[in-house]
């Protein structure tokens, strides 16, 4: 039996695979954050293909922390249905879900609105990119506040698993990096304080909710003076020792332009994947320009992670999963109103 086709566990969820489909923003909603008929199909038509897990794309904690005027949002009660009746129809061809509660911060671009972040220093002079305003401690307690609402509300649309959105250059990845975090109070200066934020939200959504969660980071942000995988070794420790179940790993996208960018091929960010999972008992999901099921079998195999996920390749081709178990001659596992194309 192939390791990609094969059962895990993340916290108490069983997935009957280890493809992971990760967050990718599809900016197919309107100002009101909904979720529209294209996510519907756009995500169940996965959970058809037979992926494992499905991460919904990032989903905002308030209309300001959107990426976009055309990303998603759950900082309202009245958006939970939609969310309910999309998970109910994924569940039932099997799949597992998260969604990745998220705030953009200084990369937001949403019109008629200030961006915040943890100091004034804007993502690029280029628009649609603003300045934004450095935020108070008291706004600080908002924003976990709002983080912390956004996840009861994904527990109460029946998400498996919460994603904190820590990657990217977004909100609380802002936080964490010595380039863009020049503050001076409890959240700023050390380590430890920069990554206060993000250990104080998931204690909080750990403390509250029975759900598994997990951290999305980026595991280097490209900049010779900036945060790096041993920063990201020591937040990823502290998180198992929050009960965090899972860690998963990217990199970048905190810098316009960063002066240490590795080489964009196959596999490329597996290698900070893998020295994470050296360091931590939970589950690592890796992820970037993995495109073939021997690829993701390569990396379980040799240790780099214990979830693999595909994203541009799941954009192309919902049924990558069909392929695999057709490749792997584990014809069984494709559903069998799609067998005959494998014959």
């Amino acid at each position: 039996m192939s390791l990609l086709l094969k059962s895990g566990n993340i916290g108490k969820i069983q997935l009957k695979n280890r493809v992971v489909m990760p967050p990718m923003c599809m900016y197919k909603s309107d100002n009101s954050g909904e979720l529209k008929d294209f996510h519907h199909y756009h995500y169940v038509s996965r959970a058809l293909g037979g992926v494992g897990f499905i991460i919904v794309e990032a989903t905002a904690i308030e209309s300001k922390g959107r990426i976009s005027s055309n990303d998603l949002g759950l900082w309202d009660n009245s958006l939970i249905e939609k969310h309910k009746q999309l998970n109910k129809d994924i569940h039932s061809f099997g799949a597992k879900t998260a969604i990745q509660i998220a705030h953009a911060g200084r990369k937001s671009t949403v019109i008629d609105s200030t961006p915040i972040a943890p100091s004034s220093i804007a993502f690029s002079k280029e628009a649609p990119f603003k300045i934004p305003k450095e935020v108070s401690i008291e706004e600080i307690k908002n924003i976990k506040e709002l983080f912390i609402n956004a996840a009861f509300r994904a527990k109460e649309a029946d998400y498996d698993a919460i994603e904190l959105h820590a990657a990217h250059g977004y909100l609380l990845c802002e936080f964490l990096s010595p380039i863009t975090n020049n503050r001076t109070d409890i959240y700023g200066g050390t380590l430890e304080n920069r990554c206060r934020l993000v250990l104080e939200i998931a204690t909080e959504i750990k403390q509250k909710l029975d759900l598994p969660l997990i951290i999305r980071i980026s595991a280097d942000e490209w900049m010779k003076n900036g945060w790096n995988i041993e920063d990201s070794i020591y937040l990823s420790k502290e998180l198992e020792k929050l009960g965090v179940d899972a860690i998963h790993v990217s990199s970048g996208g905190n810098i316009e332009n960063p002066d240490n960018a590795p080489t964009i091929e196959p596999l490329y960010q597996s290698s900070w994947a893998k020295k994470i999972k050296e360091n931590i008992n939970i589950p690592v999901i890796a992820v970037g320009l993995i495109t073939t099921p021997k690829e993701g079998e390569y990396l379980l195999e040799n240790k780099f992670c214990d979830f693999v996920a595909y994203g541009r390749e799941l954009l192309r081709n919902s049924n990558f999963v069909f392929n695999a178990a057709n490749e792997f001659k584990e014809k069984e596992k494709i559903d069998s109103s799609y067998q005959r194309a494998y014959r």
